[in-house]
């Protein structure tokens, strides 16, 4: 983990620099892949006041920026390194949480088990040829017997003439045409 601290319009003593330290040594306890830790001090005329700004590269991950103000560095540096590593337990956590640990398993035994070559090959698809029934024209003996023998309740088809019919069975054990 690269670890850089600046300075801006004020002096890193060696106290602040091994407090700086210290307070980022902290923040790989959380087993994270840290490539970066960037602390930058600065004074504020203005404001009359400090300003620090950690920002934390993580590999694979979003970086983090936190930035603190307060009249005393050592209150910013500890108040900012209390919400890095709220941020860090946070990603952690997420990251580690014990139904994607379940996901991940069954994912690797299930990408471990394919073979990319037969999956392509079974995802190709068929084609087999067939005709529509439904638009064969029919005779209404034809449907009559067809209702007689299934426990259908009705047919559509089209007759001789090209137009759409629906026989029916009706409760008097006839059978109506519309």
């Amino acid at each position: 983990m690269n670890i850089s601290l600046v300075g801006r319009h004020i002096e890193l003593s060696d106290a602040i620099k091994d407090h700086l330290m210290h307070s980022i040594d902290t923040l790989t306890k959380y087993h994270l892949d840290l490539i970066s830790v960037n602390a930058v001090a600065s004074m504020n005329e203005r404001k009359k006041g400090v300003t620090i700004e950690f920002t934390i590269n993580i590999a694979g991950k979003n970086t983090i920026v936190i930035t603190q103000r307060d009249n005393d560095l050592y209150a910013a540096i500890d108040i900012a390194i209390d919400r890095a590593q709220k941020a860090l337990r946070r990603l952690h956590d997420r990251l580690n949480d014990h139904k994607n640990e379940c996901l991940n398993e069954a994912k690797n035994e299930a990408c471990q088990n394919i073979n990319l070559q037969t999956a392509s090959e079974t995802m190709e698809d068929e084609i087999v040829p067939a005709e529509p029934v439904l638009f064969k024209p029919q005779e209404v003996g034809e449907i009559i017997e067809k209702l007689k023998e299934s426990t259908k309740v009705f047919e559509v088809f089209y007759d001789n003439d090209g137009k759409m019919r629906v026989m029916y069975k009706r409760t008097d054990g006839k059978f109506g045409l519309y």
